[in-house]
């Protein structure tokens, strides 16, 4: 489980260059676009799910806790990514795909209640 908490660390960093970058280096871009809420939305997820990988990364080995470890890995990368995908391209089709991560976002958390469930 030590690996999740490691993993979110790195989205951690990531969450925090990609937000930074967003506020400094692309924020005319992100306006000019009207993206810059889409870019806000992807960096809270991004965050948010980085911070549940970690706490996961603390619960004992369990099949769900694995689990949700892949859901929320498999979910940031396509929710956020696919926002991102809109933020830098101006392509709003990518806003097809992020439901999709979305759904894994929230078998994650699904897992991670039967994971806490399961040590009762």
């Amino acid at each position: 489980m030590k690996k999740y908490t490691q993993i979110g660390a790195i989205l951690g960093a990531i969450g925090v260059g990609i937000g930074a970058f967003g506020a400094h280096g692309l924020k005319k871009m992100l306006e000019l676009n009207n993206s810059a809420d889409t870019f806000e939305t992807a960096t809270k997820y991004l965050f948010y799910h980085a911070l549940a990988m970690v706490l996961l990364g603390f619960m004992p080995v369990s099949k769900h806790g694995h689990r949700s470890g892949i859901a929320f890995i498999i979910g940031t990368i396509i929710f956020s990514g696919s926002l991102y995908a809109i933020c830098f391209t101006g392509i709003k089709t990518f806003g097809a795909v992020a439901p999709v991560g979305g759904v894994s976002l929230i078998l994650g958390w699904i897992f991670l209640y039967l994971a806490a469930k399961q040590k009762e």
